[in-house]
């Protein structure tokens, strides 16, 4: 009976006990089920809420108790129970989203904290889970005094997950993906939470979700990959102005210490990523990073060079148009810069200064052509006017021979090339309705001055070019399918080519005698003169066109010419294309039909002055010497002729002066090395000059000295020169100014010499 009474004594104080702890202890306790597999108990759990609601000053104690039962079970390893509490805590929070939740918040992420220190997956899982759900509610007041850098190291570490087993490796690296991506959302806006744009956040983040977009290994929306790329365009979508720069440095130390700029694939994706993602406005600010890293690269292996070069080519694609930014040259300039480095370390084979490290033409090529991509890349977003600007700013870079003599004959010739292709890369997409805009003089004078070099590769860029930038329309060269509409030449078109024909056909005539030309070339001069008939055509055009090409025959048909059988036979094959097309472009039929028939003529007995022999890569010549006949030839009086009665008539007069070129000053930029071989070889062109062989000889020396001799010795030898006819000036004046004598054999006083009088000021008007 004693026994009785104190177990029952006993149970009575404990129930009393119990009915005296707090409310909201009772409420707490009653949601967890004695099975824990049973889960929360719902209608304690709604009780429990109801009482927070009602009673919001008890939070802050609700929340603590419940940290504190969690950490009891954590300790006790009663999983189950933890998980009830993790869920009690996330449902406080999603129904007290007002003012109060501040209460709840600092005990619900320590109990995070708890979790995520824990050696279990599964709670990381289970924390990252919950800690998602809270960054999606949107508070009404601010909080001072949160922090969330403990988040951000534990989330970035779980992306780096290297656990044996692959299934728990990907989930907790989705899980630590998606974690950061809640402390995205919920700080990016807040200017009174962490910064998360600060270096040190972003060197954790940005680096976390890099190695995990490397992964493809699954291509489901649950791989790392996928997240990954989900959370870092969401990410950059938030970058402001001033973020860009910190959240692209990351990216690029991240591509350096893993060496994934040489495989490209990889950098290219992942900047365009980041250029879709950004706000278009900043993306100017990703180009110039791009192009400070490239500087920083450049005495890097050429594989790193031409990757960061790729990723710039595919950045430029995807910017905005015109969003280059302010300093447009400068970008121009580095990608310049860049080639000439290039060429340095090709010529030298070592990409250092101090020639410990090796590199190879094949590589530094494979970069040059990476660069000269770029350059068009970038060329394509510009407007109109900056498009001419660059094309002015890489024709000022081109060398000249001689002038930068560091660079030797082989250094210039590739610096000419690669920027001549640049220059092709900016006009092939240049579309322009004024030719004096595209083609101004302080552009096409120098341009035109490369056709006369020796390098058939530099002649034949610079017809290519020459032709992109007329070219409006010409696409294909069946004219049947062209469906040409006869249009008036603009009046900006007729004062370009009053100004500048002459020069475009002394130059089409003196590239027909350079013997080095190949098929390419007599291609591309046929494409050129297509395009001047298509573009340019009047009356007075054509005519003169048709001048030009009777003078090419000519030239191809003169014995005084050295020219091959193959130059002969590509003249001819240019001129018959040529004419073949003019008289279809709406001519009179006569012209038609006679070019029709020496083209017949030529098929049957001599089709190797026709382009489908000529103009392929094995064209087809005949042995021995080149005999063409008088009916393979097309007559300029029939041609006249057949021009008279049409429009071309009031111009026919001018078939009655053959073409003849020019020689000027532009010839210095040929075989010629001076301007001192050029004012010689038009002495020596010019019937008026009839020159002894002594002062060929004492012209050949004075030649020769202005070649070979140092720039001081010439500038002292000018000076002495310069000096000596100052002293004859001074001899002559003297004579001039001096007084006759007198006659009573005293000299009078000299005078002063007029130059030498100072007059007052007020004297001098």
């Amino acid at each position: 009976l004693a026994q009785w009474r104190f177990w029952g004594l006993n149970l009575c104080l404990c129930g009393c006990c119990w009915a005296l702890r707090p409310r909201y202890k009772r409420l707490v306790d009653n949601i967890f089920p004695e099975d824990p597999e049973d889960g929360l108990v719902k209608a304690n759990m709604e009780k429990l809420t109801f009482f927070a609601l009602s009673a919001p000053e008890k939070l802050d104690r609700i929340a603590a108790y419940l940290s504190e039962r969690l950490t009891r079970e954590l300790n006790r390893h009663r999983y189950g129970y933890v998980c009830i509490a993790m869920e009690a805590l996330e449902q406080l929070l999603l129904a007290c989203h007002c003012q109060s939740i501040n209460l709840l918040v600092e005990s619900f992420l320590s109990t995070l904290r708890l979790l995520l220190e824990a050696d279990k997956p599964h709670l990381h899982i289970l924390a990252t889970n919950s800690f998602v759900k809270f960054a999606n509610i949107e508070e009404d007041t601010p909080s001072y005094h949160r922090s969330y850098d403990f988040f951000v190291s534990r989330f970035s570490e779980m992306c780096h997950s290297e656990h044996e087993d692959a299934d728990i490796q990907n989930k907790i690296r989705v899980s630590g993906i998606r974690g950061l991506q809640g402390v995205v959302r919920k700080t990016v806006d807040d200017e009174l939470q962490v910064n998360i744009w600060e270096p040190r956040h972003m060197e954790q983040i940005v680096p976390a979700l890099l190695v995990n977009l490397q992964q493809h290994t699954q291509a489901n929306s649950e791989s790392p990959a996928e997240q990954t790329e989900v959370c870092f365009r969401e990410l950059l979508g938030r970058a402001a102005y001033g973020h860009i720069t910190n959240a692209i440095r990351p990216v690029l130390m991240h591509l350096d210490s893993h060496s994934l700029w040489e495989g490209r694939s990889f950098a290219v994706r992942c900047f365009q990523i980041i250029m879709y993602s950004i706000q278009s406005q900043h993306s100017h600010l990703v180009i110039q990073q791009l192009l400070g890293h490239l500087d920083a690269n450049s005495r890097s292996p050429a594989s790193v060079r031409a990757g960061i070069m790729e990723v710039l080519s595919e950045a430029a694609v995807i910017e905005a148009t015109g969003s280059v930014g302010p300093t447009v040259l400068e970008v121009f300039n580095t990608l310049l810069r860049q080639l000439r480095q290039s060429v340095d370390y090709q010529l030298t084979g070592y990409y250092d200064n101090a020639g410990k490290h090796k590199t190879t033409s094949t590589e530094e090529k494979t970069l040059q052509d990476a660069v000269i991509k770029t350059i068009g890349s970038f060329a394509n977003t510009l407007p109109v006017y900056q498009r001419s600007e660059v094309m002015l700013f890489i024709m000022g870079k081109i060398p000249v021979p001689g002038i930068y003599p560091a660079l030797g004959f082989e250094g210039s010739r590739m610096i000419q090339v690669m920027l001549l292709k640049s220059l092709l890369q900016v006009s092939s997409r240049y579309e322009s309705s004024n030719l004096l805009t595209a083609l101004p003089s302080s552009f096409l004078e120098p341009l035109l001055s490369f056709t006369l070099m020796e390098d058939p590769e530099i002649r034949l860029l610079v017809l290519f070019i020459l032709t992109s930038l007329i070219d409006r329309s010409l696409t294909a060269f069946d004219v049947s399918a062209l469906e040409l509409k006869e249009d008036g030449c603009s009046r900006q078109d007729n004062l370009f080519m009053r100004k500048h024909a002459q020069r475009l056909y002394r130059h089409v005539y003196l590239t027909c005698r350079e013997e080095s030309s190949g098929p390419a070339h007599y291609q591309a001069l046929f494409t050129l003169l297509a395009v001047l008939t298509v573009e340019l055509a009047s009356e007075e055009v054509v005519v003169d066109l048709i001048r030009l090409v009777l003078a090419l025959q000519e030239l191809a048909s003169s014995a005084q010419e050295s020219l091959s059988v193959f130059n002969r036979c590509g003249v001819h094959a240019v001129c018959a294309a040529f004419l073949h097309l003019l008289s279809q472009l709406g001519p009179p039929p006569p012209l038609q039909q006679h070019v029709a028939q020496v083209v017949e003529s030529r098929r049957q007995d001599a089709p190797h002055l026709l382009p489908e022999d000529v103009l392929c890569d094995e064209p087809r010549l005949p042995e021995g010497e080149l005999k063409v006949d008088q009916s393979l030839l097309f007559v300029q009086s029939k041609i006249c002729e057949a021009l008279t009665g049409s429009s071309y008539s009031t111009h026919a007069e001018r078939f009655n002066t053959p073409y003849t070129p020019q020689l000027t000053d532009e010839d210095r930029l040929s075989k010629r090395k001076s301007i001192g071989d050029t004012v010689s070889l038009q002495m020596d062109m010019d019937p008026q000059y009839c020159p002894d062989t002594h002062q060929t000889e004492r012209r050949m020396e004075v030649v020769e000295r202005f070649q070979t001799a140092p720039f001081e010795e010439i500038a002292a030898h000018c000076g002495s020169r310069t000096s000596l006819l100052q002293s004859k000036l001074d001899q002559v004046f003297d004579l001039i100014i001096r007084p006759p004598p007198s006659l009573s054999g005293h000299s009078p006083p000299r005078s002063t010499p007029l130059y030498e009088m100072k007059f007052p000021d007020l004297c001098v008007y």
